[in-house]
């Protein structure tokens, strides 16, 4: 059996309290700091707690080279090896360990930054309520919101003196104006009315169609409505549609080339919005809408250009935003309303549409359909084009 080490694992020094009643009835106040070194690998969904032992035999083994485990070392080295194999850290060419060595691999085989790979892995949520995680951290104080956390940063940050600045005219209305301050984030939706086929397929083309495409030099890439690092928009959109006209309800991935829709599984109509619900992690004000898009990056479309390159992953989190912003104005457009969010349970995501995260990561979830004509949730309309009183009673006609 040859063994060597993670292609991406960090290791970070931390301090917990931690309680001992023995320490307590001695004298002291029963309360030590313990230290303790966590590693995080970019092929392991959970952080893995080291000794001092295994971490400095971690840092001895390659991460390129294989080499013959039974020649690393005396028993006792063994045996800490050992524990890094069943924690996950080595890797063998042994068929134990299989899958951990395709995770492994899949991150090596994508080109991934070390550091954004992790941060990627491990800020993935699974599970989570966002409405209950609102309701704990009221309860576990009763000071006022502004109190705990502390006065907000300025909405601008000021570097010279008012009389200083030089002013600039303002632009006259236009089409693109309109429709920007059409685009308000919307939590309350209208479902007594499905969605027309013709505004679902015009929206899903406006923002995710690709307008041409081109194979030169030996590579296609896309011409899509929003740009791209390298023209190769690695961000596919994936569905739960919900309630659109001619569309059966289910899962689908949006094929941007053919603008066509894929069928990847039907959802019952009495399980769409809880299924919705998990997808955003309990933001109920999200789980009605009609359709909703799941902003998923194949990684290694982008990282193969820019291999381990210090800003692939932030060039791919812009295309999100690219995306969304498109998604809204598409939407506003056919007289719809959008919403975009990163509160996601991107582990329960790529369960539900079968994604792997180092190669098909999870970076928000949007969506769009009509607006409900009442309003369960305040939305944020300040100019109030939408609700007559700027966030809410009466939707302006």
């Amino acid at each position: 059996m040859q063994v060597r080490r993670c292609a991406v694992v960090f290791i970070e020094p931390r301090e917990r309290l931690d309680f001992d009643l023995a320490r307590l009835v001695s004298g002291s106040t029963g309360v030590e700091m313990v230290l303790e070194w966590i590693a995080l690998a970019a092929h392991l969904d959970d952080e893995v707690l080291l000794d001092v032992d295994e971490m400095q035999a971690l840092g001895r083994v390659s991460p390129e080279t294989w080499v013959a485990f039974d020649s690393m070392g005396d028993e006792a080295y063994l045996q800490v090896l050992r524990n890094l194999l069943d924690k996950g850290l080595l890797i063998t060419d042994a068929g134990t360990h299989a899958d951990v060595r395709r995770r492994d691999e899949d991150v090596r085989a994508s080109h991934w930054r070390g550091i954004s790979a992790t941060l990627h892995r491990h800020t993935r949520w699974q599970g989570v309520d966002t409405l209950e995680a609102e309701q704990r951290f009221g309860r576990e104080s009763d000071r006022p919101f502004l109190d705990r956390l502390g006065a907000p940063e300025t909405p601008v940050r000021e570097r010279v003196e008012p009389g200083r600045r030089v002013a600039l005219g303002k632009p006259a209305d236009s089409g693109l104006e309109a429709l920007i301050r059409q685009r308000v984030t919307c939590r309350n939706w209208d479902i007594s009315r499905p969605l027309p086929a013709e505004d679902f397929a015009t929206t899903l083309y406006r923002t995710f169609g690709a307008r041409a495409t081109s194979d030169e030099p030996g590579i296609t890439v896309m011409k899509r409505a929003v740009p791209s690092a390298g023209g190769l928009h690695p961000t596919e959109a994936y569905l739960l549609v919900q309630n659109v006209e001619g569309v059966q309800p289910g899962l689908y991935h949006y094929h941007p080339i053919d603008h066509a829709l894929e069928p990847l599984g039907q959802v019952a109509a009495e399980d769409s919005q809880a299924l919705a619900l998990r997808l955003v992690a309990g933001q109920r004000h999200f789980m009605k809408a009609h359709v909703v898009v799941v902003l998923a990056s194949r990684f290694r479309r982008t990282f193969w250009k820019y291999r381990n390159h210090a800003k692939a992953y932030r060039a791919v989190i812009l295309d999100a935003g690219h995306l969304s912003q498109t998604l809204y104005l598409a939407a506003a457009e056919r007289g719809l309303a959008a919403f975009i969010t990163a509160a996601v349970n991107e582990r329960d995501i790529e369960e539900i549409f079968g994604l792997d995260p180092m190669l098909e990561g999870v970076l928000a979830v949007s969506g769009f359909g009509w607006r409900g004509e009442l309003v369960d949730e305040i939305e944020f309309d300040p100019l109030g084009s939408v609700w007559s009183n700027g966030g809410g009673m009466k939707k302006v006609v």
